[in-house]
């Protein structure tokens, strides 16, 4: 069985001859280029070529593109500082009020930096792995955290905690999903098999599960809808433990779930099984300053939990860091083949 139609029948629920193996790796791809990150990251032929590079070295069945939580943010205006040795990440938010949520306009993927790029990389991507690894071209943040980029983290903290502009918050988050719904449509037309979002935001360490109900959660709902409606597979991540909104969680029909380390999979599992495919969870500071007997550990303690009955991906619980050694991501990828049989 290939990675495409082994990523594919987790996804779709089924038993595959084994578990599939995704890696989070833009950081470290782009770090072993050599080359600064900031111009890696820039460069959509740049960042195709560092995922190519690193799929040839890892074999891994998944390559999950990126260039950070910045692209959505600054293709809106959001000013983004670029870094030699780490993602980029949003500085300057555009929204001094709330009551100017009317005035953005959700740009065209097509010519707008930085999402032009990684769309030149999800071409050239599909067109020299596309039929070897599952691409998952990542529609960067989501609607609540995109939403706090633009508005600045701490003005939108104290907007959600005082609830007064109740209306102008789902407006903001509204926008902040068009816009990543406009970038996942171009995607996949674009050669990606699959999407993702990211929701650092959303979680219980950030907001409390009753304001993760009042506000993203109908928003992520309605954007995994939308793709689902025209065929296309939605991933939805969240940071942390998301234990305590396990239930809304999944209720969002993401057909795949990206748990965070902090996330117990035991639980995770037994509340997904037949429902969601769960992709995760190994901590990547495991994954940097582990040892590859300890991966090995981890890796078939998790495979045992979260394989049977199908559903599962394994991989790391968020971005691999750009220093993580290739000794400790052959033992992640290797054990899915060492411990991962359905047969």
């Amino acid at each position: 069985m290939g990675s495409v139609e082994r990523v594919g029948a987790a996804i779709d629920l089924r038993e595959t001859d084994r578990v599939p193996v995704d890696l989070h790796s833009f950081q470290r791809a782009a770090y072993a280029t050599g080359l600064p990150m900031s111009q890696v990251f820039r460069d959509g032929a740049l960042l195709a070529e560092a995922m190519i590079a690193d799929w040839r070295e890892f074999g891994h069945d998944m390559v999950l593109l990126e260039n950070g939580t910045g692209c959505n943010a600054e293709a809106c205006g959001v000013e983004v500082h670029y870094r030699d040795d780490t993602a980029p990440v949003a500085g300057e938010p555009v929204l001094r009020s709330l009551s100017e949520v009317g005035e953005l306009q959700v740009p065209d993927p097509y010519v707008t930096f930085p999402m032009s790029e990684i769309l030149k990389a999800t071409r050239i991507l599909a067109r020299e792995l596309g039929d070897k690894a599952w691409i998952c071209a990542r529609a960067d943040q989501g609607p609540m955290d995109l939403a706090a980029q633009l508005r600045g983290m701490n003005e939108f903290m104290m907007d959600l905690a005082t609830g007064e502009d109740e209306q102008l918050i789902h407006a903001l988050l509204d926008y902040a999903r068009r816009v990543a719904t406009r970038y996942a449509y171009a995607l996949i037309e674009c050669g990606g098999r699959s999407t993702s979002i990211g929701e650092p935001m959303a979680g219980p360490a950030m907001i409390s599960p009753r304001h993760y109900r009042r506000y993203p959660w109908a928003h992520e709902r309605r954007m995994v809808k939308e793709l689902r409606d025209q065929g296309i597979i939605l991933h939805l991540h969240i940071c942390g433990d998301t234990d305590r909104i396990t239930d809304d969680f999944i209720a969002t029909g993401a057909p795949v779930l990206e748990i965070d380390h902090k996330t117990d999979a035991t639980r995770a599992k037994a509340a997904t099984l037949g429902r969601t495919c769960l992709l995760g969870n190994i901590d990547t500071n495991l994954l940097v300053f582990g040892t590859p007997g300890e991966i090995d550990i981890a890796c078939e303690a998790l495979i045992s939990t979260c394989k049977q009955g199908g559903g599962f991906i394994l991989g790391p619980g968020c971005a691999l860091a750009p220093t993580t050694p290739a000794d400790n991501i052959h033992a992640l990828v290797e054990s899915a083949r060492r411990y991962g049989s359905y047969r």
